[in-house]
């Protein structure tokens, strides 16, 4: 469906139509294509799109208006929104284009020592470990000690296990600890206690950065000032139907000062010793000449949202159909789902492939997996290889039915059997044991 600006001012008036494959006509898909990976890149709803559009229209009439004078009410009002939807306060809130953005402003704000210990955990997203990697790498050489991630797990092993390691790490007096924390990990994609881990931290003396890039939009009744992260970032993006990039950063008032600078420095910056207060949130207003569109689309998108009838509503549906559909691609893949009793699912179903987990994760065999998926089928979820198996992660929303996971699990035994085929026909590099 595409929308006209009349379209618009009727649409919210309109009855929500059931969830399911209705929803399509809301979403700007290739009818011939069947999207389980919306948790990449999002999804952005026809309406969103039209106020991309219109935006910009609007920005291009009069640029210099638009950017010395009128952005800022608006961008307040983003601000506004986010930070009652996630439980703070307006200006702890600020505006970035990704969660890896999040991660570096954070990371590259401490003032590092050399025997200053950083804790990422095996399953830490790449470009927020590899970030982790390029800290140590660089004089004084802080410390890496990873925490290693592997499912099926427990809740309880989890906690116990992560305050084992840091009892493992100890710091002297004068050094610190910082400790890198998914709230939902991208791959496998699992739903951590990560409340309970920020606990731990705290009890310990250890900082607390919460990777959620997954969570808004995903994870239901978010409370940071209840859940007392130190630093938490989440995509907009993602889960939320806001026009990529967008993501948000929470600094609460107490850590304001660990960030003494915006990555790029904005014109806002102030040497520390010049400071009288916080210029946290001015940093982040304009720290260089950006597209703004997706930020303002955050508006729109919580309406749509509204409109669709709420955070608990659409959650609701999206994770009934994400157990449901992973209990069914596993009966037609004659495999099993990562997790079992569900502990870790919120919208996202992880289930093994039906491939030899002898097969190690090589580019050729990434390689072959995508492009048969995305140019063949036509189709796409993501895979990964963890603890010795390959899995398939499916990201269920508002437009999917139980029947997709069929198609997706028979596109998906297709182009697993066919790999396999060119590898032991030697197409393809790779071993098979026998």
């Amino acid at each position: 469906m595409e929308f006209t600006k009349i379209q618009c001012e009727k649409f919210y008036k309109q009855p929500v139509p059931p969830f399911g494959h209705g929803m399509l006509e809301y979403f700007a898909f290739d009818p011939q294509y069947l999207n389980f990976n919306h948790g990449s890149y999002g999804s952005t709803p026809n309406p969103v799109l039209q106020f991309i559009q219109e935006t910009t229209a609007r920005i291009e009439r009069n640029p210099d208006l638009f950017h010395r004078l009128t952005y800022q009410d608006d961008l307040i009002a983003v601000r506004e929104k986010l930070a009652n939807l996630i439980g703070a306060k307006m200006d702890e809130v600020v505006l970035l284009n990704n969660a890896s953005m999040g991660a570096n402003t954070v990371l590259r704000n401490f003032e590092w020592e050399k025997d200053d210990v950083l804790i990422p955990f095996s399953t830490t997203y790449g470009s927020v470990f590899s970030t982790v990697e390029s800290i140590s790498d660089v004089g004084p050489h802080p410390k890496t000690a990873t925490f290693v991630l592997k499912f099926p797990t427990t809740h309880s092993d989890i906690l116990t296990s992560f305050h084992a390691h840091l009892k493992a790490h100890p710091v002297g007096k004068n050094n610190k600890r910082v400790a890198i924390i998914d709230s939902i990990v991208s791959v496998p994609g699992m739903y951590l206690p990560w409340k309970e881990i920020v606990a731990i931290c705290r009890e310990e003396g250890v900082w607390s950065v919460v990777d959620a890039a997954h969570s808004i939009g995903q994870e239901v009744g978010i409370n940071l000032e209840e859940a007392q992260p130190d630093f938490w970032f989440s995509n907009c993006h993602k889960w939320l139907y806001a026009k990529r990039p967008c993501a948000v950063l929470y600094v609460p008032e107490r850590n304001q000062h660990i960030i003494k600078t915006s990555i790029p420095t904005s014109h806002a910056y102030k040497s520390p010793d010049e400071r009288t207060s916080s210029t946290f949130v001015d940093q982040f207003e304009w720290n260089g000449t950006i597209d703004f569109t997706s930020y303002l689309s955050v508006v729109p998108a919580l309406e749509f949202r509204a409109w669709l009838g709420g955070e608990e509503k659409i959650n609701a549906y999206c994770h009934d159909l994400a157990i449901k559909g992973g209990k069914r691609l596993a009966e037609l893949f004659g495999t099993r789902v990562m997790d079992s009793d569900g502990k870790f699912t919120l919208n996202m179903a992880n289930v093994e492939l039906p491939f030899p987990g002898s097969v190690k994760c090589i580019h050729a065999v990434n390689s072959k997996f995508t492009n048969k998926m995305l140019r063949e089928q036509k189709m796409y979820s993501v895979h990964y290889y963890h603890n010795e198996a390959w899995w398939t992660r499916c990201c269920v929303q508002v437009w999917h039915e139980l029947e997709d996971f069929d198609k997706i699990g028979k596109a998906w035994v297709e182009v697993c059997n066919a790999t396999l085929k060119e590898i032991q026909g030697g197409e393809v590099e790779g071993d098979v044991d026998s």
